[in-house]
């Protein structure tokens, strides 16, 4: 879509996934089975050359669209294609099935989408690790069920996220040997018609794409499939969750974060003077996508005999799919992050604006030493039950109940007492 791709992929995706990029592609792959094959004989020397070098320049994409559909076959119309220009035409493609060209089509999406994550992960990192120190100390309210629970740092909050996201580079390096592989199995995935030769003929293969050589194939074992897409759902989440809370932040009744302007962007044709949080926004709909995506190749794990198409060809369309809202997702993470600002007074104006009832459970802790942990929490509740409704604030609330023995009040209604080791937690994940 010309007016409304950039929403859901970008141009790395593109050239992944669009018509002239997966062929180009497939082309290269062709082009690598040829040339291991005439390494090792099992084609003649000269039809390697020729197929390689004729991979190598463009092909009708409308003549392979045609033959496809008269053919009915995933690659055949491609191979014809090329056989047109071709003296050594018999010997294109020689001995694989659709499935080795298309799964180690997967196996290289699957390296250039970690390579993807890796990249934008480590500019999202470092956001977040800038944050986290620049907002160590800067106090703004912890929410818990949507309502002011007790006070926090906006560093402590950065640094939840960034451990999130470390685990996900973890994951992401974890995950590349068991996924940046290819296939070359034959018709039921024993390699039969290279003979003796055909261990040999697949390292060579997989080596010139550089791509790893599974332990088995895996024509009917979709588990790399679903655990690509499975990581990208993970980090297309935990980008949508901060999108989500930046979102919720951003309302001007809150009005603790917000999105960096863009210049000529526009909010509403209806209300010229809105800023609409456009990344957060998107960001909970690209996980969304990734997502359902994910459920799909989930599916496909499931497969009859030796290959199953009704498993492995809905990859078709949920890999494009998730692959290119995965790679936006992570773009719009590292753009929302780098540019957002932080409105500091505002967190703490809105700690203030409670009037000392967030920091109840200090109180309640002091007063448990006195009269117990369960009857300092009644008291405590009903001390603030009562304040909230006469209008007053906490420690007037407190000092209002004859109940309470007298604790230091002062003291205990100072944030400080409330962060806990949210500043040490901090320091621990930057390290």
């Amino acid at each position: 879509m010309s007016v409304y791709g950039h929403l859901w992929g970008t141009d790395e995706t593109s050239a992944l996934f669009e018509d002239e990029g997966r062929t180009r592609i497939w082309l290269e792959i062709l082009g690598a089975l040829a040339e291991a094959q005439g390494s090792l004989g099992l084609i003649p020397a000269d039809a390697a050359r020729e197929i390689a070098a004729r991979v190598r320049e463009p092909v009708d994409l409308a003549a392979v669209a045609s033959e496809t559909r008269a053919t009915g076959h995933s690659t055949l119309g491609l191979i014809r294609v090329l056989q047109r220009d071709l003296s050594a035409r018999e010997w294109v493609y020689y001995g694989a099935t659709v499935q080795d060209v298309a799964d180690t089509w997967t196996g290289l999406v699957a390296q250039r989408m970690l390579a993807i994550a890796e990249r934008d992960l480590g500019a999202i990192d470092s956001a977040l690790a800038r944050l986290a120190r620049e907002h160590r100390d800067t106090v703004m309210l912890g929410r818990t069920h949507g309502q002011p629970g007790l006070p926090i740092t906006f560093g402590f909050k950065a640094a939840v996220w960034l451990a999130e996201v470390r685990r996900h580079r973890e994951r992401v390096a974890q995950s590349r040997p068991r996924l940046v592989v290819g296939q070359l199995a034959g018709g039921v995935g024993t390699l039969s018609a290279w003979g003796s030769q055909g261990l040999e003929l697949q390292r060579l293969f997989l080596e010139r794409l550089g791509l790893g050589a599974p332990e088995i194939p895996w024509t009917a074992a979709r588990d790399r499939v679903a655990e690509l897409v499975a990581l990208l759902a993970l980090i297309a989440g935990t980008l949508a969750k901060v999108g989500n809370e930046i979102y919720n932040l951003q309302r001007p009744e809150i009005g603790e974060v917000a999105e960096a302007a863009t210049a000529g962007v526009v909010g509403s044709i209806t209300m010229p003077q809105k800023h609409n949080p456009e990344r957060s926004e998107h960001l909970v709909t690209l996980a969304r996508v990734v997502r359902s995506s994910a459920d799909l190749a989930l599916e496909g794990l499931v497969g009859e005999h030796e290959r199953d198409g009704a498993a492995w060809k809905t990859e078709w369309e949920l890999l494009p799919r998730a692959c290119g809202a995965a790679a936006v997702s992570l773009r719009l993470g590292a753009e929302l992050l780098a540019g957002l600002q932080v409105n500091a007074e505002r967190m703490r104006a809105n700690v203030d604006a409670q009037d000392g009832y967030v920091l109840a459970e200090p109180v309640m802790l002091a007063l448990g030493e006195v009269v117990g942990p369960r009857r300092a929490h009644e008291l405590v509740h009903a001390a603030a039950a009562r304040g909230r409704a006469a209008g007053l604030s906490f420690g007037d609330a407190l000092r209002a109940d004859p109940e309470i023995p007298d604790l230091d009040l002062d003291a205990l209604l100072q944030v400080e007492s409330a962060l806990g080791a949210a500043r040490e937690l901090v320091d621990r994940v930057l390290g």
